[in-house]
């Protein structure tokens, strides 16, 4: 684990070189996210889940809204590459969703619920997919050009980064 609080397990790197065998890995690190954040916030009550992750950070429990925010945000971005020629996506303002008041205050069951059935269609469909498909491409307005298998790259590390989040904290705390 990394000693940086804001990137527990180090920060994004995009590797050109996926194959089939790591993206199958990849994909299979998507299907573990919603039962790794699960495991992360069960037992918490209140008080913990409105304990921000590290100084200035973020709450457990608006972690806990925002990762599902966030990966339908890129199951959306996936279908639209796969369906569209090279798409531009929209960036969104996370910070902003952080502050209103469902992440603020809103108990975090319905958004484990919501990643899990997420991910539950988000996973069937990318195993469904031919490679060609992995190879499509979406406008990124901040990363650029990126195919589908940058996306799993990219959002599977976003699940193992923001489960971290809270169990390193955990650990700090003594939870």
């Amino acid at each position: 684990m990394s000693e940086d609080l804001r990137y527990p397990v180090g920060k994004f790197s995009r590797d050109p070189n996926v194959d089939a065998v790591k993206r199958a890995a990849l994909i299979g690190q998507l299907a573990e996210a919603p039962a790794r954040l699960a495991a992360a916030v069960h037992g918490l009550d209140d008080t913990q889940l409105d304990t921000p992750y590290r100084p200035g950070g973020w709450t457990v429990r608006q972690v806990a809204h925002h990762v599902p925010d966030s990966h339908m945000n890129a199951y959306i971005r996936c279908k639209l590459a796969v369906t569209e020629d090279n798409p531009a996506v929209k960036t969104y303002d996370e910070a902003a969703w952080a502050a209103l008041a469902d992440a603020r205050t809103g108990p975090v069951t319905p958004s484990i619920t919501l990643l899990r059935v997420l991910h539950e269609r988000w996973v069937a469909w990318l195993r469904s997919l031919d490679d060609t498909a992995f190879a499509r491409t979406a406008e990124h307005p901040e990363w650029g050009k990126m195919t589908v298998t940058d996306f799993i790259q990219l959002y599977a590390w976003h699940g193992r980064h923001h489960a971290a989040h809270v169990t390193e904290l955990r650990k700090r705390k003594g939870w």
